[in-house]
């Protein structure tokens, strides 16, 4: 392969300090031994242009020897091949799948030019709606794919920014994780759920993503450089993946290791310091080995309304680092894996002395195993180990000048976990494809809390005034959850698919406790209790569907299902203040269970074309949800029932070989239907679900000239409280250049992202991102009003050394 050479001494020698030390094999293992034959070639379109990107994969037909390359602008090459028939698989997003056969029992080489053509869309191969392979087109549920070019013609810099031109997908606030605190990242889709507690359940290559205690994502953790696709799945998915699911699952897959190759991308922005994502990968026959990171370190900005800001209030930053290792071996019947990662984040929450900081460092490791009778074995195990800290400040005169603050709470939440998933798979005749597994999870932490008050006679030391701790507290405990489930894709006829699935959960808490002493007589106070109750519960999750298609052009789908989600120590245990609001977790609360229904219709006018509408409905029991209980005091309580209805829209056209175009709209009717403790609530807008989301973007893609993105995203009026009733003050209105007049809620607001970029040869491409072209100001929250991201320019370049 041309291109930047690896082979000279001195960056062999630079790749190996990024790579480590790693024993090669010689030979690959197996009946067949390489040889000297060899294959080459390049992936064109249909005019005639290369395809960078393309998987290709070369297996012996009569053997066990499996190879892989990766197309660019020039010809890709593949040694050691012994003599006998391949076939040569080529996919690559956008573009159906080419197989081809070669003969190398005779010739020494062979020569291919592989022209591909446009796939339909529907023709995706996907895994996360049925754990399984299965054709887009195929699946009776409701599911969006951003591969790996959507997510490089984003201008974000963090993951939740690209997923936000999905119109389905929101963070509990409507703000990026750029500036938000961690446990206001929990998502929601479709409205489902929301609140910093994540109703999704978000995998990396199948391994669970959320925080163990919390179950909110830290979308800083995620290598946006080396993200394959997103496989994003709304709608209950209990059946099959069981707690956290509920809402749905987004399943972020990241890319193979590569034939040594390093990839970097340094960029820099407005109110960011340098970002650096770096990528580096090589292969030794049948074992791989990548190291991926991120490093990045905001300026920040500052977030309270310029009418309401006073000294205490300074910029929102985050200062990340995350660093992953994966060794990977594959042959024909047997792929395996390991991973470990480091993560660190501090942030700084726009207020003077009121941070937060994470350490978590993961480890986890796979199989997949063919069996002799064709069916499939899988396993996986992860473990976590993380610490999280954060402050929380009390402002005494927050309704004026804003330049008084102490220390209200100084909390550390350790928390350690481990889990593991079993699951075979087994194609039955030519109708049924049946599986069946069981997973588990094991979670362990403690919210410790210091709480302190003003201290007698007031101290004010610049814009901080002493404070004096009064209790220490330890609340937690463990969580187990284990289930198990069936699956089966039934197919009587060619047009028509039948999914059936079922799954059994256990959850249980235990060795709860809320450990509270006076830290001025260190005696107990009237809340300590070192042994709360033990809870447990059993929940079946059952689900079917159904895929019909009238003809290759119009297929109609629908299902019905249940789900559940069982509280996490977080909402059970821990507590916090937006102040002045505090917030106390409930030791009683119950798990929250889901029914809830689609009917979809896809249809494809034309080859290059795809309209998705979808009508859902949900309706979950016993909701958890933050209830307004006294005076600037809330509980985390069990809603009574709450239903989520209404109308998703997809479009997705490619124009040509370069041009584009996609969008989205979901109309969400979001209610609370039943609330005996609290019946004002009936009748009320979930908090924080908008009616109204749309999205589209146009793209033009073509290698010779440059790529130019275009987004828009538009998201209606939302409240900010369960209640309704929290309003914008005018001044804050009027800044943001809205109508001041006073309405209940959050303004509604729209966005415009733009991204470019331009390749030099096959290895550097310089790219340009603008968030919010237009630094369109839009509120996140009340009291204080809080804005969203402002506008936000990049630059930087990519750069690939690639080497045989």
């Amino acid at each position: 392969m041309k291109g930047l050479s690896l082979g000279s001494w001195k960056t062999r020698l630079a790749l190996i300090g990024v790579l480590g030390a790693v024993p090669s094999p010689c030979t690959a293992q197996g009946a067949s031994q390489p040889g000297d034959r060899h294959l080459e070639g390049i992936v064109l379109d249909q005019q005639a242009l290369p395809i960078s990107g393309a998987q290709i994969v070369v297996t012996e037909q009569q053997g066990d020897l499996r190879k892989t390359a990766v197309s660019s602008t020039v010809r890709f090459r593949i040694d050691g091949l012994v003599p006998a028939v391949y076939e040569v698989r080529v996919a690559a997003p956008g573009f159906a799948l080419k197989i081809e056969t070669v003969d190398l029992r005779t010739a020494p080489d062979a020569t291919l030019e592989i022209r591909l053509e446009t796939g339909r869309i529907t023709e995706q191969v996907i895994v996360t709606p049925a754990r399984s392979e299965q054709r887009l087109g195929d699946v009776p549920a409701s599911v969006t794919v951003m591969d790996s070019e959507e997510i490089r013609r984003s201008p974000a810099v963090v993951a939740d920014d690209v997923l936000r031109q999905i119109p389905t997908f929101s963070l509990f606030r409507r703000t990026s994780s750029l500036s938000s605190h961690p446990t206001s990242q929990g998502v929601s889709l479709r409205g489902i759920g929301p609140s910093g507690t994540s109703r999704t359940l978000v995998l990396i290559d199948d391994v669970p993503f959320n925080d163990p205690f919390g179950g909110w994502v830290y979308w800083t953790r995620v290598p946006l450089m080396s993200v394959d696709r997103m496989e994003l799945v709304n709608g209950s998915t209990s059946s099959l993946y069981g707690n956290y699911a509920m809402g749905g699952v987004i399943n972020i897959m990241t890319r193979q290791p590569e034939r040594r190759t390093v990839e970097i991308k340094p960029q820099y922005g407005s109110k960011t310091s340098p970002k650096v994502d770096f990528f580096a990968s090589d292969q030794w026959n049948r074992l791989g080995l990548s190291v991926e990171g991120s490093l990045f370190n905001t300026d920040g900005y500052p977030v309270v309304a310029e009418s309401e800001r006073g000294p205490i209030d300074n910029n929102a930053t985050v200062d990340y680092r995350n660093v992953t290792g994966k060794f990977q071996y594959t042959t024909d019947r047997v792929s395996a894996f390991a991973r470990g990662g480091y993560f660190t984040e501090d942030r700084v929450n726009a207020k003077v002395g009121e941070v937060n900081d994470t350490r978590w460092t993961t480890a986890s490791g796979g199989v997949r195993i063919l069996l002799p009778d064709t069916s499939t074995l899988q396993g996986r195990l992860f473990v976590d180990d993380q610490t999280f800290h954060a402050t929380f400040l009390a402002v005494t005169n927050a309704a004026t000048t804003r330049d008084v603050v102490r220390l209200a709470t100084d909390q550390t939440v350790p928390v350690k976990g481990v889990g593991g998933m079993v699951q075979w798979s087994k194609t039955i005749g030519t109708s049924h494809v049946f599986s069946a597994g069981t997973d588990w999870r094991w979670v362990d932490g403690d919210s410790i809390d210091d709480s302190f008050i003003a201290a007698t006679p007031t101290v004010i030391v610049g814009v901080t005034q002493a404070a004096v701790q009064t209790t220490h507290r330890v609340a937690g405990g463990t969580q187990r959850i284990s289930g198990a489930f069936v699956q089966d894709v039934f197919t009587p006829v060619p047009k028509l698919a039948i999914s059936l699935s079922a799954r059994v959960d256990g959850w249980r808490n235990y060795d709860a406790h809320n450990l509270e002493t006076t830290v001025s007589t260190g005696q107990p106070t009237a809340n300590n209790n070192p042994a709360l109750p033990d809870k447990d519960d059993t929940v079946v999750s059952p689900r079917a569907g159904a895929i019909y298609h009238f003809n290759d052009r119009v297929s109609a789908w629908g299902d019905f299902g249940l789900g559940f989600r069982a509280p996490t120590l977080n909402e059970l245990y821990r507590q916090f203040s937006i102040f002045p609001v505090i917030t106390r977790g409930n030791d009683q609360l119950g798990p929250e269970r889901l029914k809830g229904g689609e009917v979809g219709v896809n249809v494809a006018p034309a080859q290059n074309v795809t309209i998705r509408t979808t009508w859902f409905d949900n309706r979950v029991k016993d909701a958890v949800g933050n209830v307004t209980i006294g005076t600037n005091l809330q509980q985390r309580r069990n809603l009574g029932l709450t239903r989520i209805w209404g109308i998703q829209t997809d479009v997705e056209y490619h124009l040509g070989l370069f041009w584009r175009l996609s969008g989205g709209y979901l109309y969400d009717h979001a209610r609370v239907e039943e609330n005996p403790e609290n019946p004002a609530l009936v009748g009320n807008t979930l908090a924080q679900v908008p009616s109204h989301r749309w999205s589209w973007q146009v793209a033009y893609a073509n290698p010779r000239y440059a790529t130019v993105g275009v987004g828009f995203q538009f998201v209606g009026r939302q409240f900010d409280d369960d209640l309704n009733l929290r309003v914008v003050p005018p001044a804050a209105l009027a800044e943001a250049g809205y109508d001041p007049s006073i309405e209940p809620g959050l303004p509604q607001y729209a966005v415009v992202d733009l991204f470019a970029s331009k390749g030099f040869g096959p290895n550097t491409e310089v790219f340009f991102g603008v968030q919010n072209l237009f630094d369109q100001k839009y509120f996140v929250q009340t009291n204080p009003s809080t804005f969203g991201t402002p506008r936000l320019v990049s630059a930087g370049v990519r750069l690939r050394f690639a080497g045989r």
